[in-house]
């Protein structure tokens, strides 16, 4: 049997990943993070901003508001958690 090109490559075990904002910390073992995304219109070409809230799982509850955080997809850890924060990238100031 041979391998099919998804599996050689790895693509099936490819988990989506965000940067963004923890905007919320108040929930135990939770993080709110604001994910911010710009893209060109399709019709105009103008550079539009879209922003979107994602509930990540923070184990430790190290993470505080301000926080630049890496988050990756996992399973459904909660009727609205999943992901789960991956690594901090820049700590707030303060």
């Amino acid at each position: 049997m041979t391998a099919t090109p998804d599996a050689a490559s790895g693509a099936r075990n490819r988990r989506k990943t965000r940067t963004g904002v923890v905007v919320s910390d108040v929930a135990d073992k939770t993080v709110t993070v604001l994910v911010a995304r710009q893209f060109a219109h399709p019709l105009y070409g103008k550079q539009v901003k879209r922003t979107r809230r994602y509930h990540a799982h923070d184990e430790t509850n190290q993470y505080r508001m301000g926080d630049t955080v890496r988050i990756v997809e996992t399973r459904p850890l909660s009727r609205t958690k999943r992901w789960r924060v991956a690594e901090l990238v820049d700590r707030a100031e303060g």
